[in-house]
Parts: C-alpha cells; sequence; structure tokens
C-alpha cells in the first residue's frame, strides 16, 4: 500500500501538473474555448492506460510456476529501468516542462491537435503508472492494498495539482520531487533484488553461499504484520533475503542514489 501510494501521489502529480500547465496557459492566452478539447485528451489517455494495467494485471495472475517467475521478474527490472530514467529525467527537465508545453499549445492550431498534446503526456505518464503498480503488486501485500494506496494518492496528487493551478509556484514542488525521488529510488532497488530472486528461482538456483540467507526473521513486525508489508513493498524489505537478493539491492541503491542526490554536473565554460 506505501509503495503504490508513493508512485501514484508521485506520477499523479506530474499528470496533474501537466494539466494544470495546459489549462492555465490555455486560459491566460483566452482559449478557453480549448478546454474541453484538452480534458478529452486527457482522459482518453486514462482509459487506455486502465485497460492497459487491468489486462497485463489479469495476464499475469494467471500465470504460475516457471513462466510467473520469468514474467515477474521481466516486470521488476522493466519497471525498475523505466523508474530510475523517470526519475533523472524529471530532475534534469521539471524546469522546462511548462516552457515546452506552452510551446506546443502554441503550435496546436487546432482542438484536435490539442487533444493529442494532453493524450501524449498523459499516456506517458500513465503507462509508467501502471508498469510500477504492477511491480508494487509483485513485491507487496495483495491487489487489494495496491489499488487503495493507489487511489490515496491518485486523490492527493489531484487536490495538489489544483492547488498548483490556483496558487502557482506556492508550493515547494523541487523538494517534493526530491524527496519522492530518493524514496523511490529505495523502491526501484527492491525491484532489482526482487528480479534477482525471481530470476535466482527461474534458473534452479538453490544452494551455494550466495543463495543462503543473509538473515533470518521469524517473529515481529520484522517478519509478520501490516509494518513488514509497508516495508516489503515500498523498500524490498524480506525476513530471509538471500545474500545475491541483498547484493543486488545495495549494488544498485548506493550508485544511483550518489547520483541522484548530487544532482548534475555544472558545466564549466573554458
Amino acid at each position: 500500500m506505501g509503495a503504490s501510494f508513493l508512485i501514484t501521489l508521485r506520477e499523479g502529480l506530474e499528470i496533474a501538473l501537466v494539466l494544470a500547465i495546459l489549462a492555465g496557459y490555455l486560459v491566460k492566452s483566452g482559449r478557453s474555448s480549448d478546454l474541453p478539447s484538452m480534458w478529452k485528451g486527457a482522459f482518453a489517455a486514462l482509459a487506455l492506460c486502465f485497460v492497459f494495467g487491468i489486462s497485463i494485471h489479469l495476464a499475469v495472475g494467471g500465470l504460475n510456476g516457471k513462466v510467473e517467475q520469468a514474467t515477474e521478474g521481466i516486470i521488476a527490472v522493466a519497471a525498475a529501468s523505466v523508474l530510475t530514467w523517470m526519475i533523472f529525467w524529471m530532475r534534469e527537465n521539471a524546469r522546462n516542462l511548462g516552457a515546452e508545453l506552452r510551446s506546443q499549445v502554441d503550435q496546436a492550431t487546432g482542438a484536435k491537435a490539442l487533444a493529442a498534446i494532453a493524450f501524449v503526456a498523459v499516456f506517458r505518464e500513465g503507462l509508467e503508472t501502471a508498469l510500477f503498480l504492477l511491480g508494487a503488486e509483485t513485491s507487496s501485500a495483495s491487489g487489494a492494498k495496491v489499488v487503495i494506496g493507489g487511489l490515496i494518492g491518485i486523490a492527493i496528487s489531484a487536490v495538489l495539482g489544483y492547488l498548483v493551478y490556483k496558487g502557482g509556484n506556492r508550493l515547494n514542488l523541487r523538494s517534493f520531487f526530491l524527496v519522492t525521488g530518493v524514496m523511490l529510488i529505495f523502491f526501484a532497488a527492491g525491484l532489482v533484488g526482487k528480479a534477482f530472486h525471481e530470476f535466482r528461482e527461474l534458473f534452479g538456483f538453490e544452494s551455494g553461499w550466495l543463495i543462503d540467507p543473509a538473515w533470518t526473521v521469524t517473529s515481529g513486525p520484522w517478519a509478520e504484520g501490516t509494518f513488514y508489508d509497508f516495508m516489503k513493498g515500498l523498500f524490498g524489505w524480506s525476513s530471509d533475503a538471500e545474500k545475491i537478493r541483498v547484493i543486488a539491492y545495495i549494488a544498485y541503491l548506493i550508485p544511483i542514489l550518489l547520483m541522484f542526490v548530487r544532482g548534475p554536473r555544472k558545466k564549466v565554460n573554458a
């Protein structure tokens, strides 16, 4: 639930920001009559992403054995890869996002072109969200908790997006994306560790030093219950994680986290 909440809060706010920028610029430039076209494109994209997510969820839910292990491993790798790219892309391009969208609106002279801009922007974020939620479900407790957490995140992101639309730059979005970016890197590290776990089972590696548990917790909040489910879903915690899973987790987490926190290198003028 914690992972899906964070994912939809972050991705939902990105979608809300895009729509707030588009709507605000249309109103400011005297094109309020084009707002329905923007909303049509946005809702069409959301509906298509919803259908995609449900279809993949149903398909994956019916798998078992080696096919299930391979599929979950591939989903974990794909989600971690796209998530990592998205975090760094947003950090590099957040400042120019508004200018880019406004430029696209200026070039869109018709209703269909404007709807297409909203559709593409929302569809990209929606597909990412669906993929990340699939990864959260395979590493968390249940689909129901993922849905509940996701809905809460979407609701809050919608409110924040409305506040951005009304209040401009009063919200500290830079700090928001920094904090959520760090947390999502931990989530992605959990996906990397899970991928190694799934592929290890897929290829039948059942013994050896790398397969032995790095620790074993048999009771208490770190072994079961709500706190355990939260830590497992958001940070990839396991009460009996194999050494290879822990090594993969750390090997991803440390360099990616350092690169993100340090930020882009400033160009030195010769």
